[in-house]
């Protein structure tokens, strides 16, 4: 089993910028909403989908855009849901880092898309571009509540949150979807502590996916972390929150 919040170096990142942050329930949430269909977008996009931000919009609004896949729709519409689905829990005060949520905001990340969904995968899988291998799915179940514990040790939500997100793609607990999925706990949590929602670009894909591959590779979860904590700030730092 993975011991890789074990290491305090996490704690450190950034330490004292992440203290300066000022939250802000109602204008992180009020601009969650207002840039939905960008985050839908970019999302989408760095799965590889080639849907436009205006075929998106339009998409969204109700009327069908032709010359796509189904998938690339169905993806798009799953994300959209996916995210409404987010805000309710967050106006709920529902949301929480949980297996729970973790597999309910799965079920509407990738309904029809993936082999299952809403379920941890019961068979083993590989990741491309890559020579690691994902923990068996007998071990999921136990590396989940261990993370779960240990992310609760972390003290800034900023920090939890991204690592959160670095594990869940990591672990890759489902057949398909697990960015996606561990993107949105990454924002739930994220949003229900009053920051900004984190939305990577879609033309920062080469750069991300280089990250992300190199983690996977070497399990070095610092690399990672201080790359998107840099991401962070530099997207928010037109807000008024201190970043």
């Amino acid at each position: 089993m993975s011991n890789i919040l074990a290491n305090k170096e996490i704690e450190k990142i950034n330490k004292i910028t992440l203290n300066k942050i000022k939250p802000n329930y109602e204008l992180s949430f009020f601009l969650a909403k207002k840039d939905k269909i960008d985050y839908v977008y970019n999302t989408s996009a760095l799965e590889g989908n080639a849907m436009t931000y205006p075929e998106v919009e339009t998409l969204l609004d109700g009327i069908t855009v032709g010359g796509h896949k189904l998938s690339d729709e169905q993806m798009v519409l799953n994300q959209n849901r996916s995210v409404n689905f987010l805000f309710d829990l967050i106006k709920e005060n529902d949301f929480d880092l949980n297996k729970e949520i973790f597999l309910k905001l799965h079920n509407e990340v990738a309904k029809e898309e993936a082999l299952k969904w809403g379920m941890f995968r019961d068979e083993n899988i590989r990741i491309g571009g890559t020579e690691y291998l994902p923990p068996h799915f007998n071990n999921l179940n136990a590396i989940f509540l261990a993370n779960y514990e240990q992310l609760q040790k972390i003290d800034n939500p900023i920090n939890r949150a991204i690592t959160f997100f670095l594990l869940g793609a990591r672990n890759q607990y489902f057949y398909d979807g697990n960015k996606r999925t561990s993107r949105l706990m990454m924002n739930g949590e994220l949003l229900k502590n009053g920051y900004p929602i984190f939305n990577i670009k879609a033309k920062d894909k080469l750069e991300f996916n280089k990250t992300m591959l190199d983690y996977y590779d070497s399990n070095n979860i610092i690399i990672a972390l201080k790359f998107l904590m840099a991401y962070y700030k530099n997207q928010n730092e037109q807000l008024q929150v201190n970043l």
